[in-house]
């Protein structure tokens, strides 16, 4: 189950690719150093070839696509060899296309009208989006406890700093973060910084999950 292993790896990468050439290297980076997995934006023209190397070369990879807002995106990212599907927010067409096509699907939500949404529509884990500008981990808190069947995957404005926290809390099933993969290094291909950010990263989530 694809929660099942969010839940393990603790922080989901959220990744932002420009050039193809740089998926495998950065999948390499994050497979090695504690952390296999990847949300792959749909924010740029590489994306698509990006998902499709990162499954290729690392088929145990947890590779998925985010930012997708159309059933297109969908298909083209499912083809490309994307395990799940994340959004910025709740389209309940796309969800229910995504459970169609029995693509696991974490939509953004931020209230809890559209929390209620999801649960009509049977999912049992949405995004919190963004999380630290829409209240952080009291908001969560606050509107995590009517709701008691479902788990949050908080992102936005998480940090380093501020992640231990997030993971601390038992409804939250991971964090997703670009802090370990900063655009910049990447583009300058720095992966051996890449790679000790991850590994950080990783380290965190071992001991707040001990």
């Amino acid at each position: 189950m694809i929660f099942e292993q969010f839940s393990k790896i603790g922080i989901i990468p959220v990744v932002v690719l420009d050039d193809p050439k740089d998926a495998a290297p950065l999948a390499k980076a994050l497979c090695e150093n504690g952390l296999p997995c990847a949300e792959v934006t749909f924010r740029t023209a590489a994306a698509e070839e990006s998902i499709r190397i990162m499954s290729r070369e690392f088929p145990d990879m947890l590779v998925g696509a985010g930012t997708v807002l159309t059933k297109e995106q969908v298909d083209r990212a499912m083809n490309a060899g994307a395990k799940f599907i994340v959004s910025p927010g709740l389209n309940p067409k796309i969800v229910q296309y995504c459970l169609d096509v029995s693509i696991p699907i974490t939509p953004g939500t931020q209230t809890p009208s559209e929390m209620e949404q999801a649960i009509e529509l049977g999912l049992k884990v949405v995004k919190f989006f963004p999380a630290e500008p829409a209240g952080g981990l009291a908001m969560i808190k606050a509107v995590a406890a009517p709701y008691v069947d479902l788990k949050f995957m908080p992102t936005g404005g998480i940090s380093a700093k501020n992640v231990r926290d997030y993971l601390a809390y038992n409804r939250i099933i991971a964090c997703g973060g670009s802090w370990m993969v900063k655009k910049d290094l990447i583009t300058a291909g720095e992966w051996d910084k890449v790679a000790a950010l991850v590994k950080e990263a990783a380290e965190i989530v071992k001991e707040v999950r001990k």
